[in-house]
């Protein structure tokens, strides 16, 4: 990747409970390094990315709410968080309103591009973690992203889901004529021990072979216990599987990343 070449990636599905804000922070924290610079943009209304950096329930605001539907200076808005090179633009409870904020604006759907186009120089890499659902939030961070990131639970119906997901992302694509390619489909939240759940990995594995990772993130007490902590997974459990994993991954983003230039 050139110098200072901003990259940005959305982690999205319309499903909650994937584990969005589990790849985003810690494949953020995996990444980030002093000739790599990370901003996480926290755009689900819960905030959990951000609270698991660390950022007080308290001290959300401003968030990326406010510079979205307020026009607060994102400069001002950005944190410091406790893992090296990395910054979180927080999000809050007010972007639950976004839909009906943004609605009358015009260029709505451009609105988070923009926003980031004011950082672009002091980062290499933006991740976004998008909230479920596919709002007006979610179609911003798709015209935003270059690359996206799709996590998905092998459970039944996963591959049914996944497709209808993909499609509503091309119309959007088309629509908006936006820029942003299927980086992967990672399988999240796998647990052994749950029936069914390696077949169903094996055919989402079939379904879409070189769409997707070759790491797959399971769940772990570790990676379980790692919000309480306030801390990335390579932070509070630096030598268990989870962060392996999560190095792996780290390691498969950036060789697939020259594939969004072309």
């Amino acid at each position: 990747m050139p110098e200072r070449l901003l990259v940005i990636i959305a982690v999205l599905n319309s499903k909650g409970g994937v584990g969005k804000s589990t790849i985003a922070v810690n494949l953020s924290a995996a990444l980030a390094t002093a000739r790599r610079r990370m901003l996480l943009v926290d755009l689900d209304s819960q905030a959990s990315a951000s609270l698991w950096l660390g950022v007080a329930r308290r001290n959300l605001r401003p968030s990326s709410a406010s510079c979205l539907l307020e026009k607060y200076p994102i400069q001002r808005a950005i944190r410091q968080t406790g893992t090296e090179h990395l910054d979180v633009l927080p999000g809050s409870i007010e972007l639950a309103n976004a839909d009906v904020a943004l609605c009358g604006t015009r260029g709505r759907e451009h609105a988070l591009r923009r926003l980031l186009e004011r950082v672009s120089a002091q980062y290499e890499l933006i991740i976004i973690d998008c909230p479920p659902g596919f709002s007006l939030l979610t179609i911003n961070a798709l015209v935003a992203a270059d690359g996206l990131i799709v996590p998905v639970t092998p459970e039944p119906l996963a591959v049914e889901g996944l497709e209808t997901l993909l499609g509503s992302v091309e119309r959007v694509r088309a629509r908006m004529r936006a820029k942003a390619r299927l980086l992967g489909v990672l399988i999240s939240q796998s647990d052994p021990a749950r029936k069914g759940g390696h077949e169903v990995a094996e055919r989402l594995r079939s379904e879409f072979r070189e769409r997707s990772f070759h790491t797959e993130i399971r769940w772990t007490q570790a990676l379980a216990d790692a919000p309480l902590k306030h801390g990335p997974i390579l932070a509070t459990a630096p030598k268990s599987p989870s962060a392996d994993a999560m190095r792996r991954l780290a390691g498969e983003v950036l060789q697939r990343l020259p594939s969004l230039r072309y």
